[in-house]
């Protein structure tokens, strides 16, 4: 994406300059702790005490005042604490305007296809085992990635050879004037199934097909069958040029909305009493499908487009920076954090520091 790019340069001097400030004037790259008591906005969070949702206040702050104070936590912007369906804890750490500023969630958006992908299947639009061929009269035109399947997409093993930096810059640029095509245009690096690679290209092709059968954007067609649904209005989702929503990144939403997210899986599904999307799918989009061994994350594995961390049985969204939803279905846990938006290689703050939080809360939880 030109956006990384572009942005790498500043972000460094950013941060350099942020830390020569801080060490010239022993300013906190972070605002001070003040409460983790949420506000009730009418958005449709409920809001609950700590004694309610079982969880020790002041091994809480405890934890809330160390990622505020923390300097290895510099990146993280917000720090939110659901249980049984209610907000029961939330801070900012750059600015409070974050509680309803819209804020990239960068590849979290794929985790919202993958829910949306279970949807078109309840629906009987698609069915896992299709081949893309199926759905987009275009594949015709490349013999070699007929045989690609949803299942495939779902779980990154195309085997079409897109890069996420160089193809997302080109996408980015505003040149390429389909999307699509220059997807199927593409090298492939192995055959369908066989071998997994992490890649926007994937999901967009997803997209695509969701268009094709809804014939409407898939923004628009997610709002109607999933964001309106669960009270989700403070969303905004970037569509390319030619008019296709992206499935790869693209969603601009805030942490309360995160949660939304987060609440619907945890409880399979259902919000409010009505199925959203089947129990059924929820379950096999939070399978481990490929290993950790592959996957090159420790403990961590991928599913249909989420990840889980086997060893806490903890399914969780990751999206560049530093921006997760991570989901206890047992306990109805869920904690959302974000990060700063614009952050290279090292300077993100990678999933495991991410699950330490939940960690922390997790133990002090009932």
């Amino acid at each position: 994406m030109n956006i990384f790019k572009n942005s790498l340069l500043f972000t460094l001097i950013l941060f350099f300059s942020f830390l020569s400030v801080t060490c010239l004037t022993d300013d906190p790259l972070k605002i001070p702790f003040q409460s983790y008591i949420p506000p009730n906005l009418g958005d449709g969070w409920e809001i609950a005490t700590t004694k309610e949702a079982g969880i020790d206040s002041e091994a809480l702050e405890d934890v809330y005042r160390y990622v505020h104070e923390d300097t290895n936590f510099w990146q993280i912007r917000s720090l939110l604490v659901f249980k049984n369906n209610k907000l029961v804890a939330e801070s900012y750490m750059k600015d409070r305007d974050d509680r309803t500023n819209l804020h990239p969630i960068w590849s979290c958006t794929k985790q919202v296809m993958g829910i949306l992908t279970g949807i078109a299947i309840d629906k009987h639009l698609i069915s896992i085992n299709d081949t893309i061929l199926d759905h987009l009269p275009q594949v015709s035109n490349h013999p070699e990635k007929s045989k690609i399947t949803i299942e495939n997409l779902l779980t990154m093993k195309s085997g079409i050879n897109f890069d996420n930096g160089e193809d997302n810059d080109k996408w980015g640029s505003g040149k390429e004037l389909d999307t699509l095509d220059y997807v199927l245009g593409m090298g492939m690096q192995a055959s369908p199934g066989s071998m997994y690679r992490y890649k926007d290209g994937d999901p967009h092709v997803i997209s695509a097909i969701l268009q094709e059968r809804t014939g409407i954007t898939t923004s628009d067609w997610a709002r109607k069958v999933l964001f309106d649904k669960i009270g989700i209005t403070r969303l905004d989702w970037y569509i390319y040029n030619d008019g296709r929503t992206m499935g790869g990144w693209g969603i601009l939403t805030t942490p309360r909305e995160m949660g939304k997210i987060g609440q619907l899986v945890a409880n399979d599904g259902m919000w409010n009493g009505e199925q959203i999307v089947s129990k059924n799918w929820i379950d096999d989009m939070t399978t481990a499908r490929v290993p950790p061994t592959e996957t090159q994350n420790t403990d961590v594995a991928f599913c249909y487009l989420w990840w889980k961390d086997i060893k806490r049985n903890v399914d969780f969204a990751w999206g560049h920076g530093g921006q997760y939803i991570l989901i206890n279905k047992d306990k109805n846990l869920i904690v959302v954090i974000t990060s700063e938006k614009h952050l290279e290689s090292e300077h993100n703050l990678l999933s495991d520091k991410a699950l330490s939080i939940y960690d922390m809360i997790n133990r002090i939880t009932k």
